[in-house]
């Protein structure tokens, strides 16, 4: 079967990228660090950490929460988010682009920062079993800006860094594809603001998921 004129790989960050959750993460952050007696973070201060792994994630958006507090602040946020996470979708259109990326001979991969225990079930849950060849998780390897995740995927498949695409919401996800020595593409429409991107030198920014799927039909 022949492979793809660019890349064989396409990582694929989750919440914010392929699924509409940055502002429920958001608001879940900030209920749970109210929780544990800190003060609310802001909307940017909460949606910053999205992508990283949980507990580092938390720490960063609450600096006046004691470290004793922490898995309390990580057992109050699942709390909000269990209770919300049946509120969250896919963004219109990534099915077909998934459909487009899999019928094109691309191996497609997860890379996220959320446990191995909740992506397993939001895969489930979105009848995306099937889809990706293969996934890792913060909880596994390690958070992002980290390369592991990446390091280990393109392990699994063969893949060179250079015919490994990294597509990701956060300046998180942009920096671990830097770190790890692929390319990648940016999404402007999860948590982080595109004016951050430029530093890190994406490929693309993509303001839409029709965008994303033109760019990646043309390019990838």
């Amino acid at each position: 079967m022949s492979r793809p004129h660019q890349f064989d790989l396409i990582c694929l960050d989750w919440d914010g990228t392929l699924f509409d959750s940055t502002a429920i993460i958001t608001r879940c952050i900030q209920q749970a660090v109210v929780d544990v007696g800190g003060a609310r973070p802001s909307d940017q201060a909460a949606a910053y950490v999205i992508g990283m792994a949980l507990t580092p994630a938390l720490a960063k958006a609450a600096p006046d929460v004691a470290p004793a507090k922490y898995p309390e602040l990580a057992a109050r946020y699942r709390f909000h988010y269990l209770r919300r996470q049946h509120d969250i979708s896919l963004f219109p259109g990534v099915l077909s682009l998934l459909a487009e990326l899999r019928a094109r001979h691309h191996w497609l991969a997860v890379a996220t920062g959320k446990s191995r225990r909740g992506l397993d079930e939001v895969l489930a849950s979105r009848q995306l079993a099937g889809v990706f060849d293969g996934s890792r998780t913060a909880d596994e390897t390690a958070g992002k800006p980290d390369p592991r995740m990446l390091h280990e995927l393109m392990r699994e498949f063969g893949a060179e860094p250079r015919r490994t695409l990294m597509i990701g919401d956060t300046t998180h996800d942009l920096q671990m594809a830097v770190n790890a020595g692929c390319a990648s593409v940016a999404v402007s429409y999860g948590a982080h603001e595109p004016a951050d991107f430029a530093a890190l030198a994406p490929a693309f920014v993509a303001h839409s998921v029709a965008q994303l799927r033109q760019w990646l039909s043309e390019n990838a």
